[in-house]
């Protein structure tokens, strides 16, 4: 049987999102229903509702989130009925060449539920990031469920499913950071400040947080920034050198998009240094770079997709280490939510008011 859940649809380009009964088939082969206990806001799926990533309207927004599994259908081995899991949107096919080579964070064939999710008049929706989670419940492919700790709240574990791990595995994975090494993070929003604390787990003890609002700053100190540079004052690249005894960061992560700070990145590491880009830009933006430069300063410019994780590896492995005390998941949570209040929250993320508005379902 079908079941009929409140969620959060984006109808229009740019139009305010409205809670809808949402009709979930039951589980096919392969799939999975969960109930959805809470999901974070993110500016994904503010990117969604603009128009940002498709036109595939109607949408059913939320993907950032945590629950526990209520249904599987036919072939399901990876998780059960009851299982607590964090959503992903990297469901790693295993055959890909990506795959098969090994790189399965790489994954360029991943998984979602085959079937459709609807409106009640039967319109199809498309599930933002292929999990729509701001819904009661959700239907998944069953590798898009990654099984960790219950012990760990949904509020906090849910934000895995996309900023924090991004920022997370940006600076872990993507970066590479190392013990002793100096790190500079321009952008400290929800992805920034992962970044900052996955450098700080991984034992840099150089942190450089930079932002043009001091308010993030701030922020960003709470997550393990042991200098922060306002760039709307300041030369960020003279002011990075100036904490590195004029040398730069062995890493510098972009968590903008936007190529007047992937610059900035760019000129503030050191000899042999990494950039990386986990900030989404927009389609229509260009770099120019002196190409004597790139070849000159050596090291790697990279991209980091969802942080190059693989969810099956490091979404238990961060929630264990929370757990421990020693990653700070629950800092991200500036406020709990009702679904009605997804608009407000789009608002308030538009300001910088917060890092994560978090919709707890009951």
């Amino acid at each position: 049987m079908a079941y009929e859940v409140k969620g959060v649809v984006a109808r229009s380009k740019g139009a305010p999102v409205t809670v809808e009964t949402i009709i979930v088939p039951d589980p096919g082969p392969g799939e999975a229903v969960v109930d959805v206990q809470a999901c974070g806001v993110c500016h994904t799926d503010l990117h969604y509702r603009e128009g940002g990533i498709n036109d595939e309207f109607p949408f059913l927004l939320g993907h950032e989130a945590a629950g526990v599994v209520s249904a599987v259908g036919a072939g399901v081995t990876n998780v059960a009925v009851g299982d607590y899991v964090v959503l992903n949107w990297r469901a790693v096919c295993g055959e890909c060449r990506a795959c098969r080579r090994g790189e399965l964070q790489y994954c360029f064939n991943t998984h979602n539920a085959a079937q459709k999710m609807t409106l009640a008049d039967g319109t199809e929706l498309t599930p933002a990031l292929g999990i729509g989670a701001f819904a009661e419940k959700t239907l998944v492919h069953s590798g898009q469920c990654t099984k960790v700790n219950p012990a760990a709240p949904p509020t906090a574990a849910g934000l895995l499913g996309c900023g924090v791990m991004a920022g997370a595995g940006a600076a872990m994975n993507t970066g590479a950071v190392r013990r002793g090494e100096s790190v500079a993070v321009f952008g400290c929003g929800g992805v920034g400040d992962a970044a900052i604390a996955g450098a700080k787990l991984a034992g840099a003890t150089t942190i450089i947080a930079v932002d043009i609002d001091d308010r993030k700053l701030e922020w960003a100190k709470q997550f393990g920034a042991t200098h922060t540079v306002n760039s709307r004052n300041t030369d960020a690249v003279e002011a990075i050198k100036g904490h590195t005894n004029g040398f730069g960061v062995d890493v510098a992560i972009d968590a903008v998009g936007h190529p007047a700070v992937f610059e900035q990145a760019f000129n503030a590491r050191d000899l042999a240094g990494r950039v990386v880009l986990v900030g989404v830009p927009t389609p229509d933006m260009k770099i120019e770079l002196p190409l004597l430069e790139i070849f000159g300063r050596g090291g790697a410019v990279k991209s980091s997709w969802y942080g190059d994780c693989l969810p099956s590896r490091d979404f238990p492995t961060l929630v264990d280490l929370y757990l421990q005390g020693r990653f700070p998941l629950d800092e991200f949570v500036s406020e709990t939510i009702g679904i009605d209040d997804v608009e407000a929250a789009f608002e308030k993320m538009h300001h910088g008011d917060v890092l994560r508005s978090v919709v707890v379902f009951k």
